[in-house]
Order: structure tokens, then sequence, then C-alpha cells
């Protein structure tokens, strides 16, 4: 029996092992995100809850770039966080845009494909951030 609901949607949710508030400032200056609500381990309302030295790290944040909402935290800060075995698609409107994205994503990480021309979009490249997130930037297809 298939189920379907309107009202549902799928949200990433990335730990980044302590370095959530640079991510955050990162995303926001390399795409735009906004940042819908953060709240640190130190406004937990049950006392306790972060371990000494984590009251100011973020518990919890969802950011939004452009209709997407994704969430984030810090974590366990227990090390270097690996983000494998997926990679967030970003779609943008034109070959300007896309390079401007890609660029921005792209410094102080690793580019994994250049951005170019492939069969299926004007412009696609794929990447991993300073922060090990994999990205695929790719300009909309129109037909």
């Amino acid at each position: 029996m298939r189920m379907t609901n309107s009202n549902m949607s799928v949200q990433p949710y990335l730990f980044f092992g302590g370095r959530c508030e640079e991510a955050l400032e990162f995303y926001r200056s390399a795409v735009g995100a906004e940042v819908e609500m953060l709240s640190r381990f130190k406004d937990a309302p049950q006392p306790g809850m972060a371990q000494p030295g984590m009251e100011d790290k973020v518990m919890h944040a969802s950011f939004r770039i452009g209709e997407t909402i994704l969430m984030a935290s810090d974590g366990r800060c227990e090390g270097q966080p690996k983000f494998e075995g997926f990679s967030l698609s970003i779609v943008v409107p034109d070959e300007k845009k896309a390079e401007s994205v890609f660029n921005a994503l792209a410094d102080g990480g690793k580019i994994t494909m250049p951005l170019e021309k492939t069969f299926w979009a004007p412009k696609f490249g794929m990447l991993e951030d300073r922060f090990g997130v994999g990205w695929m930037v790719s300009v909309e297809h129109k037909p």
C-alpha cells in the first residue's frame, strides 16, 4: 500500500562536530542562507544536557537556502564529521549564478568535478566544501 501525504517533507540534518556556527556563517555568505532558528545547549530546558565546555555550542539550528530548509547542530563534537554517501544538490537559474555559487562553496574545499557543460545541463559541477559536505551545482535545465 502506497501512502501519500502532501504534508511530508525531507530535510537534511547536518552535524558539524563543533563547527556549526562557522558553517552557518559560511553558507550565509556563500549561498545566502538565512538562519531561521538557533538554540544553544545552555538554552535547553533540562539542566545538564551539555557537557562542560559545550554550553555555547549549537544544539539545533534551522536555516533556509532558497526554498529548502536544512537543519544543523554541533552534535557531540566528537572530531571531524563524515558527510559520506550523499551530496546536497543546488539548482540555480543561470550560468553566471552557477559560477558564483560553485566558486563560493568551493572556497577552502575541494572540486571533484569542475563546473562545465554536460549533456543534461548547461553547467554542472561537484565539490566538497571546507566542512566536507558534498555539493552538486547545476543550472536549471530548460527544454
